[in-house]
């Protein structure tokens, strides 16, 4: 029982929907009308500019991240929960990114998870962490998409976290897998858009 509360917590964490709630308090509109249509920093930057975007990536971040925290909680201390393993955070986590991208506070409608997919990898594994932002960084400036960025990070990530960290546990390997798998889904759209030229590149400052 303590095990399905922390996960509808996770998941209550993902839903919350910010870069529609930040569109609807500080412009009046919901950012899924505008632009491409997502619920996420990247659109909300489109949309909006940085002032609105960069909080928004912040607390998107902060969800993964703080589900992963779930297990600290003193209320979970004889479950399974707080057993305070990888595995244990992960798939708290992974239920804050199912929020991300099927809100409940939003009809179901959100953003494509990379930046809470960031925040669990925070969570988890430091390192790898910093190099997928580091991956993510060099990619966006070179090239000024930011889907492009994620896809590469995310289709790397499994790369460095098995050979490059070696790390051993099954469900990390399992979640490094997962991650590009979700990724390419979520951004099939805007794949189809660079393979056509089409897709727009990223203006740090609104027009």
């Amino acid at each position: 029982m303590e095990l399905f509360f922390a996960f509808v917590a996770a998941y209550a964490i993902g839903s919350t929907p910010t870069a529609v709630w930040a569109g609807k308090l500080f412009a009046g509109i919901d950012v899924r009308r505008h632009g491409s249509g997502n619920a996420g920093a990247t659109n909300t930057l489109r949309v909006l500019g940085p002032g609105i975007a960069i909080p928004v990536l912040l607390i998107d971040i902060a969800k993964g991240l703080l589900a992963t925290r779930l297990v600290y909680i003193n209320y979970f201390e004889n479950g399974f929960v707080l057993t305070h393993t990888i595995e244990a955070k992960l798939l708290l986590g992974i239920a804050a990114v199912v929020g991300h991208i099927f809100p409940i506070f939003a009809q179901f409608r959100g953003g494509k998870g990379i930046a809470t997919f960031f925040g669990i990898i925070l969570g988890v594994h430091v390192e790898s962490a910093l190099l997928s932002l580091g991956i993510f960084i060099v990619v966006v400036s070179i090239t000024r998409f930011v889907s492009l960025g994620s896809i590469l990070a995310a289709i790397l990530y499994p790369i460095q976290i098995n050979f490059l960290f070696g790390e051993d546990s099954i469900l990390i390997q399992v979640f490094s897998i997962i991650i590009p798998l979700i990724v390419l889904y979520t951004h099939r759209k805007n794949i189809d858009r660079l393979l056509k030229g089409e897709e727009s590149k990223i203006r740090l400052i609104k027009n």
